[in-house]
């Protein structure tokens, strides 16, 4: 059976690599192609939804998809802790909604072994490097990094932070200092810089073309839409074992 899909963000970069995608294999159908000039009831009628938009919009799409009776697939950053709780309240029963930050499989990997390393560390600092184009920072990686490692450090305490007062430490996310460059001639690279006596270690992550999301953006679309509920991470498409859901 053909699922249908509806795209917002199908005119940027995002959106058009999922066109290529979907277009290109024959269990999807392209339902609708949404711009930032679109009404969002052209998205009314598709099994899935697609959201690569930009964060002042993505919740707005959000709700309207999941009031239409699809689930929604969210490429978009800007999703923070305090909105995937709010989200997560909203989602009708047999709904489902997975946010993914980032669709590399290397970057999951990068920071399944970020959150192992951090177990054996103290200071622990974020360093994420981005195109001049995007629009938001931190990353929705970074702080999703920077959340997971965290929560696996629940019984260990917080890590090292000091002078976080200071405008250059950048911005503290879960307790963790999350430093963001916007440049040109990137992709996107992540470094987690790990300290302990006598030693560092950094779990390093460049992305050198869109062609390294493709794997992960094809299991997030058969994952997609079987989903029930709020899962977020592509760790929890490919089973990394990070912790589960949301």
């Amino acid at each position: 059976m053909t699922t249908r899909v509806a795209i917002v963000g199908a005119s940027g970069k995002m959106g058009r690599l999922f066109s290529r995608l979907l277009e290109a294999s024959p269990d999807y159908e392209v339902h609708a192609s949404l711009t930032s000039r679109s009404d969002l009831t052209e998205m009314d009628g598709a099994d899935l939804v697609v959201d690569v938009s930009t964060p002042a919009i993505s919740a707005e799409v959000v709700a309207h998809a999941l009031a239409a009776g699809a689930n929604v697939l969210v490429g978009t950053s800007g999703w923070s802790r305090e909105k995937l709780d709010a989200l997560e309240r909203t989602i009708p029963t047999g709904r489902g909604v997975l946010i993914i930050p980032n669709f590399s499989v290397g970057s999951a990997l990068g920071t399944a072994l970020s959150i192992l390393a951090s177990k054996f560390y103290e200071s622990i600092e974020i360093i994420e490097s981005h195109a001049s184009t995007k629009i938001d920072s931190p990353s929705g990686t970074a702080v999703r990094t920077a959340e997971l490692i965290d929560r696996a450090r629940a019984e260990l305490g917080p890590v090292e932070a000091p002078h976080v007062d200071q405008r250059a430490r950048g911005e503290l996310i879960a307790g963790i200092p999350v430093h963001s460059l916007r440049q040109r001639g990137i992709v996107a690279q992540q470094r987690v810089i790990l300290g302990g006596p006598g030693e560092t270690l950094t779990i390093a992550h460049d992305t050198i073309d869109q062609s390294a999301y493709e794997h992960g953006i094809t299991l997030a679309l058969a994952r997609a839409q079987h989903v029930t509920g709020l899962v977020v991470g592509l760790e929890n498409v490919i089973d990394l074992g990070l912790g589960g859901q949301a």
